[in-house]
């Protein structure tokens, strides 16, 4: 099935310790990342989130929040390091006495330095990983099925607007044969009035008309783009990740496309040309949204 992108999930798991809650978001990317921003109490289990993510998500840049709320009652005061907190306030009373500055050091000073107040935790959420993981699958299929039913969009937008393109290609396959015999027509007209009633050498008229079919043939640029709609169509229904395979074939597509046009010396093989450019550019940017 084709993914979007794009999307968002949400999961939690609750414990008697409290609520865990992960969140995703997920948009565009050229390739797969994802960027993790958990409690500092968690950080061991940033590997393993990661490791789950990148399972599930192969292309698309993700941001994922995890969460923690305690129990109510189960936060208790956090412990203080007061080792540590006299070593802070030992260093300030001597950088004072340097300055020649006043020895007052106030507690919030000492407070807000690092690991006086240490958070809660390490040993206590040893267990968590479990319900962390329950989060975040919750989480993950939430985005999936967000990615799926924008796939599904994309999957039907892209194949209506390939048919049209493909209706295009036909015009122009009916109308290059056109193109040679009213050049054909115009050029015997031409030198007709040109050389007043005398005879028209057809032997060098028709090399002529031979030469701009030659250069306006576009035979093989009608089979291709029949061979590219048809692996396009294929891919669409593949179950896997097909946003790189389906940009190059646009790309495939643009190309013979934009070769009709340089060959083309008709005007209405022009407007088919700029017509179809226009559509293939919208499915371009469709494709961008594709995992």
């Amino acid at each position: 099935m084709i993914r979007s992108m794009t999307g968002y999930g949400k999961g939690e798991a609750v414990t008697p310790a409290g609520r865990c809650m992960v969140e995703l978001r997920a948009v565009n990317h050229r390739y797969g990342e994802v960027a993790v921003k958990m409690p500092r109490s968690f950080y061991a289990y940033e590997h393993e989130v990661r490791k789950r993510a990148g399972q599930r998500i192969k292309r698309g840049k993700v941001d994922l929040l995890v969460q923690w709320e305690e129990a109510t009652g189960a936060a208790g005061v956090p412990p203080v390091n007061l080792a540590v907190a006299k070593g802070y306030h030992a260093a300030f009373l001597e950088l004072a006495h340097e300055l020649r500055l006043s020895p007052e050091i106030p507690l919030s000073l000492i407070v807000a330095q690092k690991n006086v107040v240490q958070e809660t935790a390490g040993e206590e959420q040893s267990d968590l990983l479990p319900q962390l993981l329950q989060a975040l699958a919750a989480a993950l299929d939430g985005l999936d099925a967000m990615r799926l039913r924008e796939g599904e969009a994309l999957v039907r937008d892209l194949t209506a607007r390939r048919q049209g393109v493909a209706q295009l290609v036909e015009q122009v396959a009916a109308r290059a044969p056109q193109v040679v015999e009213e050049y054909h027509d115009k050029l015997q007209q031409r030198l007709v009035k040109l050389l007043d009633g005398a005879e028209v050498d057809q032997q060098r008229l028709m090399q002529e008309v031979a030469l701009l079919a030659d250069r306006c043939d576009v035979t093989e640029e009608l089979v291709r783009l029949q061979s590219h709609f048809l692996q396009f169509d294929e891919t669409l229904a593949l179950d896997e990740p097909v946003g790189r395979k389906l940009d190059f074939l646009m790309q495939e597509l643009n190309r013979e496309v934009n070769t009709i046009g340089s060959k083309a010396n008709d005007a209405a093989i022009t407007a088919l040309v700029v017509q179809m450019k226009a559509e293939l550019e919208k499915m371009r940017e469709q494709v961008q949204n594709i995992e």
